[in-house]
């Protein structure tokens, strides 16, 4: 590891008491998985979101910083809500991470755009979020209806599980657009999406309103928003992770719990990081519009 001086405490402390998990399993995995996601985390403004008394204690989120080693690096952005610079902290490194870790942070929550180009994300997302009635199977139903509206704009995507009840599917931006024209895109493709499955899937915001069906999120694309990263684990029963997959693993049967605090470091040793083009260049949103609009 990084030759710096890092106090783990409370090693033992269990963090997900149902399935025995503790503190130092979780620090075991990001240690193991830490130079595969790196590059997910890497020059990104990282919202810290902890839970410091493991899933069932009290979780709160952080931005700003005052106290911190003075080996790890941040970066000041101005808030116009807030009216004064935030200090986010940038995770550049495996001794970083595990810092995190210490704090609580189960899960890593990522700014999409890098500090070189804050405007303008390096990847869109969509945000399949189903309701408490809606079934897994029928985000996986969704997931396919996406990747067909991908496949008819002729543009790759990539998905992952949410590692909670959803998916995500990102698209790769390469800093080539701004957050407004992410935005207005995964819109457009929510709405071929919807047109699809127009009995299951909504975009409607309001919970009130969406009724028993999955929500179809373009909003994630907004300046400073975070979603968890590629091989997070989350704060879930079972140790869950949001696992990116092969579009063809993606069919009935997958289940959020094949992919955990345990089996994802194996699964990792076997094959190769399948999301890495999310970081590579950019979809020509233009001739995707295109193709779209002559269906």
């Amino acid at each position: 590891m990084d030759d710096v001086n890092l106090n783990i405490t409370n090693p033992d402390k269990l963090y997900w008491p149902e399935s025995g998990y503790t503190k130092y399993d979780m620090l075991d995995y990001y240690i193991k998985m830490s130079d595969i996601i790196l590059p997910y985390l890497l020059d990104r403004p990282e919202s810290l979101h902890r839970h410091p008394n493991g899933i069932n204690g009290q979780s709160f989120y952080q931005k700003d910083h005052e106290h911190l080693p003075n080996w790890i690096e941040t970066h000041a952005i101005h808030s116009k809500s807030s009216k004064k610079e935030i200090n986010y902290l940038l995770c550049q490194k495996e001794a970083t991470l595990l810092y995190l870790n210490n704090l609580g942070c189960i899960e890593l929550h990522p700014w999409h755009s890098t500090i070189f180009h804050l405007d303008n994300p390096d990847y869109a997302i969509i945000d399949l979020d189903p309701s408490d009635n809606n079934t897994f199977e029928q985000v996986i139903e969704t997931a396919l209806a996406v990747k067909e509206v991908l496949q008819q704009a002729g543009i790759d995507g990539y998905c992952k599980t949410s590692g909670a009840s959803g998916m995500h599917i990102y698209l790769p931006m390469g800093g080539k657009y701004t957050y407004e024209e992410a935005r207005d895109f995964t819109k457009l493709l929510c709405y071929y999406t919807q047109e699809k499955l127009p009995k299951l899937t909504t975009m409607e915001r309001m919970l009130k309103k969406r009724g028993p069906k999955i929500y179809l999120d373009y909003l994630q694309n907004r300046k400073g928003q975070t979603i968890v990263a590629p091989y997070s684990l989350r704060p879930q029963l079972n140790a869950t992770v949001s696992m990116p997959l092969h579009w063809s693993e993606v069919k009935s049967g997958l289940k959020i719990t094949d992919y955990t605090i345990e089996t994802v470091p194996n699964i990792m040793a076997k094959r190769k990081d399948l999301f890495k083009g999310v970081l590579g260049q950019s979809i020509d949103m233009g001739k995707a519009i295109e193709q779209l609009n002559n269906l």
